[in-house]
């Protein structure tokens, strides 16, 4: 039985990685003043970046039922006999709800859907850890069992210049982004529980990463792991933490992908965001 493998732009996967694997990406969509495009499609983080430093009004919302209706059976007509479909946290956006209307329609006992409850490489390394199942002749259960596994088994910590994108986004309450009002805080947060949640507050960018690599070095533990860093208009800052992570974390398998957030996500951390996803073995 073959199994098709989707999932959404939020994954941030790598240049590449999305053909390599045979995952199918449906992209949810970036609104700049008003104007719709597709994340990673038809607006990246370049254009991202440069629309909120010129203060224009983004929001994000969900792809719609119908485009998850088209991609399902997309990928049934080319000769899957079954879909998994692992997505971004049910806490941070729509986007599974609409994945799940979509299965009803084309066929439950044909998609199974997943609630990753993380974003971002903890979703990538998800997707991509079902494909390889998949692609090794795995059941649609077991292909689903792969991706809900690893996603349980990741640690996503992120710290941000400032709090007020995700404030204005609805995606962290105002008490938390009170976090980040005093003078050069640099709030570090995590996923929690589906949702983004502050974790401490440190003082300066440099304090900050040293933090992470701390500690993304306790949540890697003693066993293997997959390493990730993600960053928006941040490239050096992110080679640099990349570099760190792999000489304190030598359980590093493959070398830490380095790669930049969409514009999805990105609307809601802001420029200069750094995160880091460390992936465990399940």
């Amino acid at each position: 039985m073959s199994v098709a493998v989707v999932t959404d732009s939020t994954a941030h996967l790598p240049e590449g990685f999305a053909e390599r694997h045979a995952v199918r990406v449906v992209p949810l969509h970036v609104l700049v003043d008003g104007v719709v495009s597709l994340d990673g499609k038809e607006m990246g983080p370049a254009a991202l970046a440069e629309a909120l430093g010129e203060r224009k009004i983004v929001t994000t919302s969900r792809p719609t039922p119908a485009e998850f209706v088209t991609e399902f059976r997309a990928a049934l007509a080319e000769g899957a006999d079954s879909v998994v479909s692992v997505h971004l946290s049910s806490e941070l956006s729509g986007t599974w709800e609409a994945a799940v209307l979509a299965a009803q329609e084309v066929g439950p006992d044909r998609v199974r859907v997943v609630d990753s409850r993380t974003t971002a490489m903890g979703l990538g390394f998800a997707a991509l850890h079902a494909a390889v199942v998949a692609a090794g002749g795995g059941s649609p259960a077991e292909v689903e069992a792969a991706a809900a596994e690893t996603a349980r088994h990741s640690s996503t910590l992120f710290v941000v210049e400032t709090l007020e994108h995700l404030r204005r986004g609805g995606r962290i309450g105002p008490a938390a982004a009170l976090l980040g009002t005093a003078l050069a805080v640099k709030p570090v947060l995590h996923m929690a529980e589906g949702r983004i949640l502050p974790l401490e507050k440190v003082r300066t960018m440099n304090r900050a990463m040293g933090r992470l690599v701390e500690l993304a070095v306790q949540a890697a533990g003693d066993g293997p792991v997959e390493l990730a860093v993600h960053h928006l208009a941040s490239p050096e800052r992110a080679v640099d933490l990349a570099n760190r992570l792999e000489e304190k974390i030598p359980g590093c398998s493959g070398g830490c992908v380095v790669s930049e957030i969409g514009a999805v996500i990105g609307a809601h951390t802001g420029p200069g965001v750094l995160g880091v996803v460390v992936q465990r073995a399940s």
